[in-house]
């Protein structure tokens, strides 16, 4: 029998987290929870967790911090932010932070679980097809490894946050098609959210900066105005 999925939740509200652990329990998984950041992050430390859900107002450290640090680790946490801070600024900061998903509060229990079952499905399909793909890919002068999960430009080890080597694979693996901001936000981070294209704008300007000799004007990862975005193998700069 395959172990069950450990959950972490992050939550001060001691009355919610304990209404979430149980709707989560019946669904099969092994939740622990942390009332306050840094025993969060210490529990981060020890541990391989499957998911995350993360409020960002906390005793000690706060969530965005706790975010922050968990996208610098080797292993990929899928995150779910919740919070009573529902303006669109601190949803945009903990997306472009790696946030998978954001939930304000108040919520509903079970609309969260759902949220979590879709998140880890994803990431569980993401993992078969990286497995079957196994194979390094090589194009462009760009080199990307699924299994090691490392890239390489120009023969350079790129040093790239999990949501930007994720950005960069899907490129690589579909050269000159066009993408939009909310085609990527699905294909990459896994949901549409109208309104978050914004963070899809952060990071390709950030692995523009990481793959591109001259940033400003890219050869790579091409803009095609009132399109989107497109990988163009051969330094191709033509995006009409």
């Amino acid at each position: 029998m395959d172990k069950p999925k450990r959950i972490l939740i992050v939550e001060d509200d001691l009355n919610l987290a304990g209404l979430l652990t149980i709707h989560l329990n019946d669904e099969g998984y092994a939740v622990t929870h942390c009332a306050d950041g840094n025993a969060a992050l210490a529990q981060l430390a020890t541990g391989s967790w499957d998911a995350l859900i993360l409020d960002l107002m906390l005793p000690g450290v706060d969530g965005l911090e706790i975010c922050r640090q968990a996208r610098a680790m080797t292993r990929y946490t899928p995150i779910i932010i919740t919070s009573a801070r529902s303006s669109e600024t601190h949803r945009i900061v903990g997306l472009e932070l790696g946030a998978d998903d954001y939930q304000a509060k108040p919520y509903s229990v079970l609309e969260l679980v759902v949220r979590v079952k879709a998140l880890l499905r994803r990431v569980d399909a993401l993992a078969r097809e990286q497995r079957q793909d196994a194979g390094a890919l090589t194009l462009g002068g760009i080199s990307i490894d699924p299994v090691l999960r490392q890239a390489h430009a120009d023969g350079k080890l790129l040093e790239l946050t999990p949501r930007e080597f994720d950005l960069l694979y899907f490129f690589v693996r579909h050269p000159d098609k066009v993408f939009s901001r909310l085609d990527l936000l699905n294909q990459v981070w896994g949901y549409q959210h109208d309104g978050y294209e914004h963070t899809v704008n952060t990071h390709i300007n950030r692995l523009r900066a990481k793959i591109e000799v001259d940033p400003a004007q890219p050869v790579r990862i091409l803009t095609v105005w009132g399109r989107g975005y497109r990988f163009a193998p051969t330094g191709n700069t033509t995006s009409a």
